[in-house]
C-alpha cells in the first residue's frame, strides 16, 4: 500500500479489515486489524479522558509491549501527542519529564508502578494497564473504527525527550505529517513490503524506534515484532522466531551482539537490513561477515532539524551525500570547512581544519522543543540557520562523515580533537569490545585524553598497538585507560559518557596511565590518583603518543 503522506492516523486507519498478522510480542499476536481495532477503542476513549482546554497529551510509561504501538495509533486517530516517558529516569528527574510535557494523562504498567511511588504529579490522571479498572474504560469503546477525519498533518503527535549530556532533556517535536513522511521515505529508501517484519528492540519512547521502525512498518503494512527490551543474547532467536528482515540500532546494540558467542549457523537467518546509527565501520563490517546482513549507518538529528542518506556508492565510513543546504562549518568563522584529504589507506590526514559542525543553512523540518524557546534560538543561531550539534567532515565529491559531538570535543595543549575519530583508531585494537574516549580535565593542557575501553587489555600490547597506528597524532594517545567488563550506557544504548566524564580517573574499575615522558602503562594506584601527576588540579603534559601526527582528528574550534 501507498502513503497519502498526511497523516499517521490515515496510516493507522488504512489497515482496518487486514486480517493479516501485524504484531508479535512474546507467545501474543495481532493482526493488522486488531491493531486498527484497538488503536480506535483507545482514540475514542483518550477523547473522552482529556479534560477541556488541557494539552491533548498523553504520557506513556511502557517498555517496549503492545500497549506502546496501540497508545501511539490512539493518539493519531484522536488528533492528541505521546510523550514517551523514560522509564530509567528516577524521582524528580521523571516527575520533572511527565509534567514538563503537561500530561493530564499517564498510561503505564504494573512493572514500573514502583517508579511513580512517592512522586507529586498534580492534575495527572494515573492509568495501569492490565487492571479491572483499565478494562472496564476500555470496554464501552470496543465497538469503536478508526476515524482519521479528526487529524490534520500539522497535529502534534510525538514529544519525544532527547538524551542530552547535560540539563534536563528537551522535548523535541514532531507533527503528524513529518512522521508520515519520515516513513514513506524510509519505505522508499530500503524498499520496505508488506512481506517485511520490523523487529523493534530499541526503547519505543526514543524516536529512533518509532521513527525509523515503527513509521515505515505502519506505511508499507509491515509487521512489527517487539522485545520489551533489548537483549543481546536473545537478539538471534527473536530474529528467526519472528521471521525478521528489518532493524534499527542505535549506540553501542551491534557491538553487544557481536560480543555474544559466534555459532556456526549465525548466517541462517532472515535479516536482510539493519539501520542506525553509530556502529562504526569496524563493527559493521564484523557483523556482514558473521551475519551476512548488511548495516546502513544513517544520520538524522534527534529533533529532525538535518537528515543524510546512504545512497549506493556511499564509501565506506561515510554516512551519504550532502543534501542542499548541508555543510559543515567552523563554529567560529561560520566559514565553511575545507575538503577531507586522505592517504592511500583512507585515512583522514587534514582533520584539524577539516571537521566542523553540521549545518543546515536550507528549509530545515524542526519543529521546535516543547516550552524551552531558548533551546529552541540556540539551534536556529545566525540568520535561522540548524546547527546539528554534531561534528562531521566531507570529502571533494560531498560524501559526509560522522566525527562525534560537539560536546565530545577535547583540547589537549592547544589541538582541538573529536573523540569519535580517536575512538574509530582504539576500535581497532583487538582486544576492544567497545571503545569511549572522552577529556579529564588538565590545567596545564586543558584536556587529557582518557579511554575506556570494555573487554580484554594487555598494557604492553596496548602500547605497541598505539605505536603502530600511523593516524595517531601525538596527542591522541591516551594518558588514562579504564578497563570495564561491560561499556555503561543510556537506556537508548549510547554511551554513558556523561558519568564517564564525571567519575574520570576515580572509579572503582581498574585504570591504568602513562606518566608523563614514559611509553609504558601501568596500573593506577590510590596514591598515583591523589599525586600532583594524576590529580585533575595539576595533571602534566608532556607523554608519548603513537606515530607522525598524520591525521590529527581535530574539530574545527
Amino acid at each position: 500500500m501507498e502513503s497519502k503522506g498526511r497523516t499517521v492516523a490515515e496510516l493507522v486507519a488504512a489497515w482496518w479489515g487486514d486480517h493479516r498478522p501485524g504484531l508479535w510480542f512474546e507467545d501474543r499476536a495481532l493482526t493488522h486489524h486488531e491493531v486498527a481495532a484497538g488503536a480506535a477503542a483507545r482514540a475514542a476513549l483518550l477523547v473522552d479522558l482529556l479534560p477541556p482546554g488541557a494539552e491533548p497529551h498523553v504520557g506513556v510509561l511502557f517498555d517496549n509491549t503492545p500497549e506502546f504501538p496501540l497508545w501511539l495509533g490512539a493518539a493519531a486517530l484522536a488528533g492528541a501527542a505521546v510523550a514517551g516517558v523514560n522509564p530509567t529516569r528516577r524521582g524528580p528527574e521523571l516527575a520533572r519529564d511527565i509534567l514538563h510535557a503537561e500530561c493530564p494523562l499517564l498510561i503505564t504498567e504494573h512493572a514500573h508502578l514502583p517508579l511513580l511511588d512517592g512522586l507529586d504529579l498534580p492534575g495527572v490522571r494515573i492509568l495501569v494497564t492490565g487492571t479491572a479498572e483499565y478494562d472496564a474504560l476500555l470496554a464501552p469503546y470496543a465497538d469503536a473504527e478508526p476515524d482519521p477525519s479528526r487529524a490534520t498533518p500539522a497535529d502534534r503527535f510525538l514529544l519525544y525527550f532527547t538524551s542530552g549530556s547535560t540539563g534536563a532533556p528537551k522535548a523535541a517535536l514532531c507533527s503528524q505529517g513529518r512522521l508520515a513522511a519520515a516513513g514513506l521515505s524510509l519505505v522508499g529508501q530500503f524498499g520496505v513490503h508488506q512481506d517485511d517484519v520490523h523487529y523493534v528492540c530499541m526503547p519505543m519512547f526514543h524516536g529512533n524506534a518509532v521513527i525509523a521502525n515503527w513509521a515505515p512498518a505502519l506505511v508499507a503494512g509491515a509487521g512489527v515484532a517487539l522485545r520489551r527490551r533489548f537483549s543481546a543474547s536473545g537478539f538471534l532467536t527473536d530474529v528467526r522466531r519472528y521471521g525478521a528482515t528489518y532493524f534499527t540500532y542505535v549506540g553501542r546494540a551491534v557491538q553487544y551482539v557481536l560480543a555474544t558467542e559466534p555459532r556456526p549457523d549465525d548466517r541462517d537467518n532472515p535479516l536482510r537490513l539493519g539501520f542506525g546509527t553509530e556502529a562504526g565501520t569496524v563493527d559493521a563490517a564484523a557483523f556482514e561477515r558473521r551475519f551476512g546482513v548488511r548495516l546502513v549507518e544513517g544520520y538524522g538529528s534527534s529533533e529532525g532539524g538535518a537528515a543524510v542518506q546512504w545512497s549506493p556508492g556511499t564509501p565506506p565510513g561515510a554516512v551519504g551525500r550532502a543534501t542542499p543546504g548541508l555543510v559543515v562549518l567552523d563554529p567560529g568563522t561560520r566559514e565553511e570547512c575545507p575538503p577531507a584529504r586522505f592517504d592511500p589507506a583512507g585515512r583522514l590526514l587534514n582533520g584539524d581544519e577539516a571537521i566542523g559542525e553540521l549545518v543546515n543553512r536550507g528549509p530545515s523540518p524542526f519543529e521546535g522543543y516543547w516550552r524551552n524557546p531558548g533551546a529552541e534560538a540556540e539551534r536556529r543561531r545566525w540568520g535561522g540557520w540548524y546547527w546539528t550539534g554534531d561534528l562531521f567532515y566531507r570529502d571533494t565529491d560531498g560524501y559526509l562523515y560522522f566525527a562525534g559531538r560537539t560536546d565530545d570535543r577535547l583540547r589537549v595543549d592547544g589541538e582541538n580533537l573529536a573523540a569519535a575519530m580517536i575512538e574509530n583508531i582504539l576500535a581497532r585494537y583487538e582486544g576492544a569490545a567497545a571503545v569511549a574516549v572522552y577529556a579529564v580535565p588538565d590545567p596545564v593542557t586543558g584536556d587529557q585524553v582518557m579511554a575506556t575501553i570494555a573487554g580484554s587489555f594487555d598494557p604492553s600490547a596496548f602500547a605497541e598497538f598505539l605505536l603502530a597506528q600511523p593516524d595517531l597524532g601525538t596527542k591522541m594517545a591516551p594518558r588514562f585507560v579504564r578497563v570495564v567488563e561491560r561499556m555503561p550506557v543510556t537506556a537508548t544504548n549510547k554511551i554513558h559518557r556523561a558519568g564517564l566524564r564525571k567519575e574520570g580517573v576515580r572509579c572503582a574499575d581498574p585504570v591504568w596511565w602513562r606518566p608523563p615522558g614514559e611509553r609504558a602503562y601501568r596500573r593506577l594506584t590510590p596514591e598515583d590518583a591523589e599525586g600532583p601527576l594524576v590529580s585533575t588540579r595539576g595533571l602534566s603534559a608532556g607523554g608519548v603518543g603513537g606515530g607522525a601526527p598524520t591525521a590529527r582528528g581535530a574539530a574545527a574550534q
